[in-house]
């Protein structure tokens, strides 16, 4: 979803297009706020899109695919504007600039952090057992999640959506190696987007991430409109303020995409120098592909538990700059966990702020 996605540190959130495979959303009948905004608004400085024929196709394309009324939709993408700083944001660095898994960690897993996961989860406890129980989905995961997304609601955005959906829908930097693909990324985001006024929400009054990631969860709009619940059964949905679906949802999109409940995220492993094939344990890049047998075949050095796993494993390489990289055998949750932001530096910090949240509440 979600989202949520996109948000954080060097990826974009939440940038998920798998399809589920759960139950069917139920209508929502009013509206989501967007929520008390602890920052002002940034600006869009640049021009507005009206003028840019490529932008009155689309606006014409989805007033007919979502059923909306023509004049409102181009209204409201014509005057959506251009976001030099969105655009800036977006620019991947350089292909050769390392990468730091120690640093990243450190940044996101700060006393700050853990203490605010801590007043989060004691606060919210009897929700995220409610979820766990019926998603099968560990509270720690969804406090990892929120935490490392928006710390746990302090940091949701204040982007305008359509000025930053506009912009990258329009204007992705063409220096991307997939800047086609994710500028049609986007183009079907800022339709899901002025869809979600079926659901009684107001687009234009949404604010967000810099990728258009939406409240707590960070969720896409796609991934709102998928995998959003109302979890607190007032009747709408919300996930700038209501802890409930806020919870729910992060849980309800994980079940959507497979999460195995009780399977470990992953593994310690170290290497047989004698017998390791590094390029092939590599080579499936995240996605689980090995068995234990196969993974220890290739000089993959298991302990314990990781000994007796039924199912596939992938090596997963995290690179600390110019030192040695860290690696972690990661199952299909760890894989799960990517899916929400295709990052395994992501995913890795989820598992370990949701971690020190649950052991800081242990040892009080």
């Amino acid at each position: 979803m979600i989202t949520g996605i996109l948000r954080i540190a060097f990826v974009l959130i939440a940038l998920c297009a798998l399809s589920a495979q759960a139950a069917p959303q139920k209508q929502h009948k009013t509206h989501a706020t967007a929520g008390k905004q602890k920052n002002r608004l940034i600006p869009a400085t640049g021009p507005a899109y009206a003028d840019r024929p490529e932008a009155m196709a689309l606006a014409d394309d989805i007033a007919e695919q979502y059923q909306l009324n023509r004049q409102w939709v181009r209204r409201a993408i014509g005057q959506a504007r251009f976001m030099p700083e969105v655009v800036r944001l977006v620019t991947p660095p350089p292909a050769d600039a390392p990468r730091n898994w120690h640093d990243y960690r450190n940044r996101v897993i700060d006393p700050v952090r853990v203490q605010a996961g801590k007043k989060f989860w004691k606060k919210n406890r009897a929700t995220l057992e409610r979820a766990e129980a019926r998603y099968g989905v560990p509270a720690e995961i969804i406090v990892g999640i929120l935490g490392v997304e928006t710390l746990y609601g302090q940091q949701m955005g204040n982007y305008r959506v359509m000025d930053a959906l506009a912009t990258l829908a329009f204007d992705f930097p063409a220096v991307h190696p997939r800047a086609q693909a994710r500028s049609a990324f986007f183009k079907s985001e800022l339709g899901q987007l002025l869809s979600m006024k079926h659901a009684g929400i107001d687009p234009l009054k949404l604010r967000g991430s810099y990728a258009g990631a939406l409240g707590m969860p960070q969720f896409m709009p796609s991934s709102w409109l998928k995998y959003a619940v109302d979890f607190d059964g007032d009747g709408r949905i919300d996930l700038f303020n209501s802890p409930a679906d806020i919870i729910g949802s992060v849980a309800y999109y994980f079940k959507s995409f497979n999460w195995q409940p009780g399977m470990p995220t992953h593994y310690p492993v170290n290497f047989d120098p004698e017998m390791l094939e590094m390029d092939a344990l590599l080579a499936p890049d995240i996605r689980p592909t090995f068995s234990v047998a196969n993974f220890t075949f290739k000089g993959a050095l298991l302990e314990g538990p990781a000994r007796q796993y039924k199912g596939l494993l992938a090596l997963v390489k995290l690179q600390n700059g110019g030192g040695e990289p860290s690696y972690v055998a990661g199952t299909e949750n760890f894989y799960v966990i990517t899916r929400y932001n295709w990052s395994s530096y992501y995913a890795l910090a989820v598992i370990e702020l949701g971690q020190a949240v649950a052991a800081a509440i242990k040892n009080e």
